[in-house]
């Protein structure tokens, strides 16, 4: 089975020097993948900037931008079996770049911002591929977390609470709700980012199993 992983933030550039990004790691999206290929899978993992080394057996591909994890995913996605969308992609890029350094003023500086396109929606509807969606969220992570199952195209949103500083983003450690279709949930406590990254492989390739059987099933069916 072949697993494509996203991990880490994007940079935005500004100006030659300067970029918007954000707090994001990429040790979970690391431990997925690492999770995934010690399981016996095939795995990309596509990355934005992190210090991380990549783990052994997986096909790195590193981006930058919010443009170019579109164009990687883009690319791996008919190929996947399983697509887990772990990075922080920038929601915001901006409108137009300088190319050149700009300069401190005294007065107040304005910046205009556009969205970056939406991967997981810009995604084609695939009934063969997996697709787990990441919620970072500071609040009501419950009702973000379903709206984005629920107007993506995914099988699973994994959401974790970035308010507290000592789990999530740049920590070694998460806690994390797994929300599923037909209103079906799961907590993962608090625990190392590689625990928990281990244990969201195998319910997801359960899932993946039981989605399997189901389909097996119709076909079985129609031929009766």
């Amino acid at each position: 089975m072949k697993f494509v992983v996203t991990a880490g933030p994007t940079r935005e550039p500004i100006d030659p020097v300067r970029f918007l990004s954000n707090r994001s790691s990429g040790k979970m999206g690391y431990a997925l993948a690492a999770a995934a290929r010690a399981a016996g899978h095939k795995v990309e993992l596509i990355s934005g900037p992190v210090c991380l080394p990549p783990p052994r057996g997986v096909k790195l591909i590193p981006v930058i931008t919010a443009d170019e994890m579109f164009a990687a995913v883009h690319s791996s996605f008919p190929h996947a079996d399983v697509l887990v969308m772990c990075a922080a992609v920038a929601d915001y890029q901006a409108a137009r770049m300088s190319r050149r350094k700009i300069k401190k003023k005294t007065e107040e500086f304005s910046l205009v911002l556009k969205p970056t396109r939406d991967i997981l929606l810009s995604l084609p509807r695939r009934r063969d591929c997996f697709v787990v969606g990441f919620a970072a969220e500071t609040n009501d992570l419950a009702r973000h977390a379903r709206a984005k199952l629920a107007r993506k195209n995914c099988e699973m949103v994994i959401a974790n609470d970035v308010s507290h500083a000592e789990i999530g983003m740049e920590s070694d450690e998460n806690a994390v709700t797994i929300f599923q279709r037909e209103g079906r949930t799961r907590v993962l406590k608090r625990a190392p980012k590689k625990e928990i990254a281990r244990e969201l492989v195998k319910i997801i390739l359960r899932e993946v199993q039981k989605s399997f059987d189901k389909k097996m099933l119709r076909m079985n069916d129609s031929d009766t």
